[in-house]
């Protein structure tokens, strides 16, 4: 049995990465050994496996081991392994030695986050998640990025901070900070359940997702992708399972997302919709809350890493190549990037829940959960969002940026690195597709499911057909929607914008206020003072000598005036 926590070996090879930076091919190969040490030693590890520390008397369970915590540790490993091998290009004018650093530590954070068993130690790797992450959105330099960046890290920072007082909250309750299953009963619990909502992108609070993501270096957003919101999946996984109010948030979040994927011109902000559209599968499993449920929806994060890594490697290999994400001004790439665009179909199919690709194993595990559990209105919206799926990342990703228009644009395939790294995420989407088994093995619990029934892969198929015919006649009738630049409105207008706005406002009319309160007090003050110097000044009446005669006059009449108030 292993005996090393397995953050503490990312931490540890973060640790000698800079000093690596004039040595570029040890320094590959040393990243490249991370993940696989890593992994090794998380094979080690058997389920009950747990290391604790007393601190300032509270017991803290730095590593707890059980199904689902190695599930995502596998998960984390493999994606921090593609997504190493497609940065293993970057060189001094990329920041490697940055990206590379804050790439391991913030694998490492997510590994520490889905082992921790308690809640201290998760909200430690929950901030580190954030701090570690946002040097790959600030890496990339451009203006836009910085302040994107700045608001991504104030709002995982308040994610964190809820969290914190969630778990104060439940250890003044409880006196225990145990990370496990809570129930939404009770302030502490929403508390949690909101900190993990904000990492999970849930409605009105998702724009950080697509302000950033499309933001980050073309090699920083693929380790994004992989990472903070799976951890609050799982999280959400841990503490919340079977909460019904999960199925309701997970519908929203399948379904809105399309109709602003359709109308994005940034691609990597079609995709960043597109995630939101995915996590919103798995937060609705995580709320049906059985068996076959959870399992599908843990499935599905484990498949998204592939498919959406794949889909944003391959945009992130076209803007490394050309330096353009727009719709509008790509297309026709196909001619000197096929190999390129091949992958990226694979990952579109996959996303599409194609049979034989990897998501049409666990989005049919949710559908099939629905049915089951009876929930026959919501069965047939995320129907909706399936067939929107197609449209939004099945269709319009490889389509407008290679095949689409012919942009002019004349260049070549990435570097080897990226497309080994594509490669190897195709690879596994057509395995796990065709042998499901492979990940039935490291769910949670015993897999009863055959996805390959005649059911299954009827519906889906006249699902794709009647998406692909609904696409086909909305161009033919030319009203969709056209891909050109463009800015559109999403929630967090309200505090880019109208915020700042109000912000202002409020100001100009407390300045106005403070200005006339000011005038008023000091007209006052001034006009007292002009009175004291008129009494008091140089030439004021007391300051004049007055003659003893008149003064001894002045005494007598005071005195006569006591002395009448007294016989009175």
């Amino acid at each position: 049995m292993s005996s090393i926590p397995p953050f503490l070996i990312f931490f540890a090879g973060a640790l000698l990465v800079p000093f690596l930076r004039d040595v570029p091919r040890l320094r590959m190969a040393w990243l490249v050994l991370i993940p696989i040490f890593g992994a090794l030693n998380i094979w080690g590890i058997e389920e009950g496996y747990e290391v604790q520390y007393r601190l300032m008397g509270l017991t803290l369970t730095v590593v707890r081991a059980d199904t689902l915590s190695l599930l995502f540790g596998y998960l984390f490993h493999l994606g921090a392994f593609i997504a190493i091998i497609y940065s293993l290009h970057l060189g001094r004018r990329d920041n490697a030695t940055v990206q590379h650093t804050a790439a391991v530590v913030y694998a490492g954070s997510a590994l520490g986050a889905v082992f921790a068993g308690d809640f201290i130690t998760l909200f430690v790797f929950w901030e580190l998640l954030a701090v570690s992450s946002v040097f790959l959105i600030w890496t990339r330099g451009v203006r836009s990025a910085i302040r994107s960046g700045t608001r991504y890290l104030l709002v995982q920072v308040v994610s964190g901070v809820t969290l914190l007082a969630g778990a104060m909250v439940h250890w003044h309750q409880t006196g225990s900070l145990a990370f496990g299953e809570m129930g939404l009963e009770g302030l502490a619990a929403w508390l949690v359940f909101l900190a993990f909502g904000v990492k999970a992108a849930f409605p009105l609070v998702h724009s950080w997702l697509v302000d950033a993501y499309p933001e980050g270096t073309p090699t920083g957003t693929v380790f994004l992708s992989a990472f903070t919101t799976k951890v609050a999946v799982y999280a959400l996984a841990r503490s919340f399972a079977g909460e019904d109010i999960l199925i309701y948030v997970g519908a929203v979040m399948a379904c809105f997302p399309i109709f602003y994927a359709v109308i994005e011109n940034d691609l990597r902000r079609t995709l960043s919709y597109s995630m939101i559209n995915q996590i919103g599968f798995m937060v609705c499993g995580i709320g049906v809350g059985t068996t076959l449920a959870v399992q599908g929806a843990v499935a599905h994060a484990f498949n998204d890493v592939l498919f959406k890594g794949l889909l944003f490697m391959s945009m992130g290999s076209v803007m490394y190549m050309t330096g353009k994400t727009k719709a509008s001004e790509l297309g026709g790439l196909y001619r000197t990037m096929p190999v390129t665009a091949t992958l990226c179909i694979i990952g579109a199919l996959s996303i599409s829940a194609v049979p034989f690709f990897n998501a049409f194993v666990s989005k049919s595990m949710i559908m099939s959960a629905l049915l089951e559990e009876h929930k026959n209105w919501i069965w047939p919206v995320m129907l909706f969002a399936s067939a929107g799926v197609v449209e939004h990342a099945g269709i319009k990703i490889p389509y407008f940026a290679f095949f689409a228009h012919d942009s002019g644009i004349r260049t070549r395939e990435p570097p080897p690195n990226m497309l080994v790294a594509m490669g190897i995420g195709a690879l596994l989407c057509l395995a796990i597709g065709i042998r499901p088994e492979l990940l039935y093995g490291l769910l949670p619990g015993e897999v009863d499911y055959n996805v390959y029934t005649l059911t299954h892969a009827l519906t889906q198929l006249q699902l794709l057909c009647f998406a692909i015919a609904a696409v086909a006649a909305f161009h033919l009738w030319k009203i969709y929607p056209a891909e050109i630049p463009s800015v559109n409105l999403d929630v967090d207008w309200l505090y880019r914008r109208a915020g700042a706005r109000v912000t202002r406002f409020v100001g100009g009319a407390a300045a106005a206020v403070d200005g006339v309160f000011r005038g008023v007090v000091l007209n006052a003050v001034r006009g007292g003072i002009r009175g004291a110097f008129r009494a008091h000044g140089p030439r004021g009446v007391l300051a004049r000598t007055w003659p003893a005669g008149s003064m001894v006059l002045w005494v007598s009449i005071l005195l006569t005036a006591f002395l009448f108030l007294q016989l009175l």
